[in-house]
C-alpha cells in the first residue's frame, strides 16, 4: 500500500530501523501497516493512478472529441 505522511514524526523516530518519511512524502508499506497508519490519522492512502487509455484509430479518425476529423 502506498501512503503519504500527513504528520511529521518526531526527530529520530524510525520504522524497522529506517527513518520515517517526512511530512507529505510517500512510501510503500505492507497493507496492514498502511491501514493502521491511515486509521490513526498520521497518513493517507495514495490512490493508484488509473492506467491511461490511448485513443483507437477509429476514435481519432471519427472525430470522437466532438470536432471534425
Amino acid at each position: 500500500m502506498r501512503i503519504r505522511m500527513t504528520v511529521a514524526m518526531p526527530e529520530g523516530a524510525t520504522r524497522n530501523g529506517e527513518p520515517w518519511p517526512g511530512l507529505g512524502e510517500e512510501t510503500d508499506v505492507p497493507a496492514a501497516d498502511g491501514a493502521h497508519l491511515v486509521a490513526a490519522g498520521v497518513a493517507e492512502e495514495v490512490p493508484a493512478e488509473a492506467p491511461r487509455r490511448r485513443k483507437t484509430a477509429k476514435e481519432v479518425t471519427d472525430g470522437a472529441d466532438g470536432g471534425s476529423p
